[in-house]
């Protein structure tokens, strides 16, 4: 796999073990639209504080991250946990955002892409969506997440398809898992784990109002609007204290 090293460079800022890499959105896009064109498969990893717990006690998901071609700070609590440790990251990335970013790309380039994950009805609103705002876009194929990870029929349809770009919206450490363990089969292409942006697209959820995005305070929305979410939140103390815990050891 033609990924980048996840190493201790200048390129990354080291957060308990997870290497972010330091870019900006506009960037980011620039790479990945050169990776693409030059058909080097690139696995990527949105990640928030929850993610970077997880991996804390998940010796095997910490692996895929450490895989990954490029791992992007999609959340405040991320970048700011950057700035405590005097390791600055330039921006948050929101996932969403930059999805949207590679399918206007993919628009402009007559790119082919393939979606897996979600509910059906979601993915079918979604593939509509692309159809009529990304009309250069080529829908490869698409599949719902509900599927037996023992059969490999899903990635060899994928791998037939040969699109340039595959978005995995399994959620988390689901897409991750499947991307880690399929990414050989195929010769080309972006891999990606979007959560539920697909809900987004396809107008089942509601993003943030954007003046909320500006103010950071996106995850708020979202537990407003999904209160059942509160258990995640839990872990971004104990990120915060951890964080603390590598500065003082650092």
């Amino acid at each position: 796999m033609e990924f980048k090293e996840n190493n201790m460079d200048n390129r990354h800022v080291d957060i308990l073990g997870v290497h972010f890499t330091k870019t900006t959105e506009q960037q980011l896009v620039s790479e990945l639209t050169d990776r693409i064109t030059s058909q080097q498969k690139t696995f990527v990893v949105t990640a928030n504080p929850e993610i970077v717990m997880y991996s804390l006690n998940d010796e095997e998901y910490k692996t895929i991250l450490d895989k990954a071609s490029y791992v992007i700070a999609d959340g405040i609590g991320v970048v700011k946990a950057a700035a405590m440790l005097n390791d600055p990251l330039p921006e948050r990335i929101a996932g969403f955002d930059l999805m949207v970013k590679i399918l206007e790309v993919a628009n402009e380039k007559k790119w082919k892409i393939f979606l897996l994950g979600s509910q059906e009805h979601v993915l079918e609103k979604t593939v509509e969506h692309i159809n009529q705002h990304y009309p250069g876009c080529t829908i490869g194929g698409y599949h719902h997440g509900f599927f037996d990870w023992s059969n490999n029929e899903i990635a060899d349809k994928i791998a037939e398809a040969s699109p340039d770009i595959v978005l995995v919206a399994l959620g988390v450490p689901k897409q991750e898992q499947w991307i880690s363990q399929n990414i050989e089969r195929f010769e080309k292409g972006l891999f990606m784990g979007i959560g539920g942006s697909f809900d987004v697209l396809a107008g089942t959820v509601k993003r943030a109002p954007e003046v909320w995005q500006k103010l950071n305070v996106e995850w708020l929305y979202r537990l407003i609007k999904q209160p059942w979410r509160w258990k995640r939140m839990m872990s971004i103390p104990v990120f915060v204290m951890k964080v603390i815990g590598q500065k003082t050891k650092g």
